[in-house]
């Protein structure tokens, strides 16, 4: 089944604050659902694609909601991914800053974030899984291949 995928334009040089467009997905719990604000070109322009993955609620009781974040920006496309999290309410809490968007978690299921290899130079049969079961990790190792990967941490 392909993925919806929502744009939003906004014109020429306007803004849009971050907050209030990760509120808007929030609020449309949309689970999966790529939802892109703006439209980057060569010459002008950024473009922001927001994935909402879900909630969890911890063992503790604690509440989180997890959304993929990818910021496309410059002259070369340059891009800036994170995993936002936020708690019950809606509020920022902070987030995990990834080097790719293939880095980033793909489903969020049963209180575990699962991270699929889709990078071309990682193995396709590793399946990276993060359990948020007693809250989220200071910091996770993500495997590309053979044992090697990334660590992030929680900013």
């Amino acid at each position: 089944m392909a993925s919806l995928c929502i744009l939003i334009p906004f014109s020429g040089n306007s803004q849009i604050s971050n907050d209030k467009i990760q509120q808007i997905v929030l609020s449309k719990r949309l689970i999966g659902k790529k939802i892109i604000f703006g439209k980057w070109t060569e010459t002008r322009g950024t473009e922001t694609h927001l994935t909402y993955l879900g909630r969890v609620k911890t063992n503790e009781g604690k509440t989180y909601k997890i959304m993929n974040s990818t910021w496309i920006w410059g002259l070369s496309r340059r891009s800036t991914n994170r995993i936002l999290i936020f708690n019950g309410e809606n509020q920022y809490l902070g987030n995990y800053t990834v080097g790719v968007d293939t880095d980033l978690p793909t489903k969020l299921i049963n209180k575990i974030l699962i991270f699929q290899n889709t990078n071309l130079h990682c193995n396709k049969n590793i399946v990276s899984k993060i359990s948020l079961k007693n809250g989220l990790p200071k910091e996770f190792f993500r495997e590309c291949t053979n044992g090697y990967g990334d660590i992030y941490k929680f900013n």
